[in-house]
Parts: C-alpha cells; sequence; structure tokens
C-alpha cells in the first residue's frame, strides 16, 4: 500500500476510492472496502482509500477530545491488512469543511485525486452541514465524469457494528465482544514509566504503561488477561485498569501490567498488550495481604486461561 498526501503523484492514475475517517478498521470497514475493491477488479483500476490523520471535530473544535481505537499509525497498518493500492491522506481543515458536497467531489475528488468510481457507504454523508444525499452524489459526479456508487448495507446476522458499539463494549469491559466487532484483538502500545512500586511489596511487580496515543479508548476498570509483547518476545500478563481503591488512591488512573514469569529492569521500553478476556470487577480490599491473595488466584486464572490458548 502506498501511502501518499501528495496527490500530484496520482495526476496520471484514475482511482476507484472509498472516503471516511475509519477508525478501528472494523469489520463494517472491511466490508465497504473489500467491495471497493470488487469494483476496482472489475474495472481494472487501482484501489484507494481516502482517510484523515486526525478527527474532523478534532480539528474544528479545540476543547473536542476523540476516543479513538487506533492511532493514526495502526489504522494505516490496519488499512493495509486489506490489500487496498494506495491510502490518500487528506488534511481536515476548516476550509475543507466548508466545502459543499458538490466542491468536495468536483475539487477534491475529481480534480485534485482522480477518482474515476466513487464508493460511497450506505449511510455515509458528507459536505458543508451534510446537506446533500446519495442522489444528489450521482448528479455531481456524474457532472465530472465519476461514477458513484453506494454500498451494500453490511448486515452479518449479528449486532450492529460501528466504531462507537466497539466503543461501548470497551467501556463496558467486554474485549472479546469488541475483538469479534473489529475482527482482531484490541491493543494498547505504550512505553513503561516509573510508578508506585507497591506491587512488587507483595509480590507483584508491574510495569505501569504509559499508552502513545493520548486519545486511545481504554477498556472499562478491571482486571485483564493479555498477552504482553516486549523486546520481541511474548509474554503472557494480568492487566489492571483503575484507581488502586485499596491504597485510596484517589482519582489517579492506573494502567499497569504484571508480566507473568518475567524479572528484569525494563523502564522507558516500549511494548504491546493485546486484550484477551476480561477476569473481574476492581475491588477494594481491607489490607495489603487480602489483596496479594487475591491476586495469587487471579494470576493463576490468567496463566490457565493464556496457556489454553497457546
Amino acid at each position: 500500500m502506498i501511502v501518499t498526501r501528495d496527490t500530484e503523484i496520482l495526476k496520471d492514475i484514475e482511482l476507484v476510492a472509498t472516503i471516511g475517517f475509519f477508525d478501528g478498521v472494523h469489520l463494517g470497514h472491511r466490508f465497504l472496502i473489500e467491495e471497493m475493491l470488487s469494483v476496482a477488479r472489475s474495472r481494472k483500476l487501482p484501489a484507494a482509500v481516502i482517510t484523515f490523520p486526525e478527527h474532523p471535530r478534532a480539528v474544528l473544535h479545540a476543547d473536542y477530545q476523540p476516543k479513538l481505537l487506533n492511532s493514526f499509525e495502526e489504522k494505516l497498518m490496519h488499512l493495509e491488512s486489506t490489500g487496498v493500492d494506495y491510502c490518500i491522506v487528506l488534511d481536515f481543515t476548516p476550509e475543507l469543511s466548508q466545502l459543499s458536497a458538490k466542491e468536495f467531489i468536483q475539487e477534491i475528488l475529481c480534480k485534485r485525486i482522480h477518482v474515476n468510481t466513487l464508493l460511497i457507504g450506505y449511510d455515509h454523508r458528507f459536505g458543508r452541514n451534510r446537506a446533500d444525499g446519495f442522489d444528489q452524489y450521482v448528479e455531481y459526479g456524474k457532472s465530472c465524469g465519476m461514477d458513484v456508487i453506494q454500498a451494500s448495507p453490511y448486515s452479518p446476522g449479528m449486532e450492529h457494528v460501528s466504531s462507537s458499539e466497539v466503543r461501548k463494549q470497551l467501556d463496558h469491559c467486554r474485549v472479546d465482544k469488541a475483538a469479534a466487532l473489529l475482527g482482531y484483538p484490541y491493543m494498547i502500545k505504550g512505553s513503561i514509566v516509573s510508578g508506585y512500586k507497591i506491587g512488587r511489596t507483595i509480590g507483584f511487580p508491574t510495569a505501569n504503561i504509559r499508552v502513545d496515543e493520548p486519545f486511545k479508548v481504554l477498556p472499562g476498570i478491571g482486571i485483564y488477561a493479555v498477552w504482553v509483547n516486549l523486546n520481541g518476545v511474548r509474554y503472557k500478563g494480568m492487566l489492571y485498569i483503575g484507581c488502586r481503591p485499596t491504597i485510596d488512591n484517589n482519582l489517579d488512573m492506573a494502567l499497569e501490567v504484571n508480566i507473568l514469569n518475567f524479572s528484569g529492569d525494563i523502564y522507558n521500553a516500549q511494548l504491546e498488550v493485546i486484550f484477551v478476556r476480561f477476569m473481574r470487577e476492581d475491588i477494594k480490599f481491607e489490607s495489603l495481604e487480602a489483596l496479594r491473595a487475591q491476586l495469587e488466584i487471579d494470576r493463576e486464572e490468567v496463566d490457565a486461561l493464556l496457556s489454553g490458548l497457546e
């Protein structure tokens, strides 16, 4: 997949394209992209996804904090796995937001990107105030020689698939259901930073994680079974998200992982955490000894679960 912000390299290339933010690149997105690839193959043209590096609402509203399923780099990785030929990165600006659908189709898609055929998501609308609909898109495309096609609705025989539904499942700790909607396990990447070091005093040293993407969605509070990719090796892990109620940590949110059967100084190292299963809710224990006893049980259960998946 060729990733480009420079549309000049496309001036002699006609494309079949679709457009969207594609946060998560979930099964619904993949269904749309696969349909686009099918159209591209039938027309013997390369296929392109047109996307934005930042959430459009974050550009228009300075105080808006998006809840992202992927960093931009992760999104590119998932888009590449679909088999598209090009990913065209279009900077979303206030000026771009003021273009009508007609202006966007004719000035940006036709003249600048040279889209031959545009596949529109079944319920996708764009342009200033989203004032126009699919019939108008067809008319605007026809006036500049572009075919505009409406994608088929995605109906996999399961619950609604959308980025907001994935976020909802993560908020409710259902990382396995989120993975089913995404088509891959949910993951975070980050670096290991210094923490309170309380875990090591009760036999459960933890790596405190600072997530690389500050707007990345974290699953709900609780204990999770996870895989940890560290220095090219995959380990079993027990991850905690919460405010450490047993030590009265107030509202200071912690994200820390106990890597099973591992010891060593890994401060500042990069790691990936892949969520497998929610294990239990966060609990305030009457003492650190009671917490330690529960963590022993948690570790055995996590070890057994992940051993069965190896």
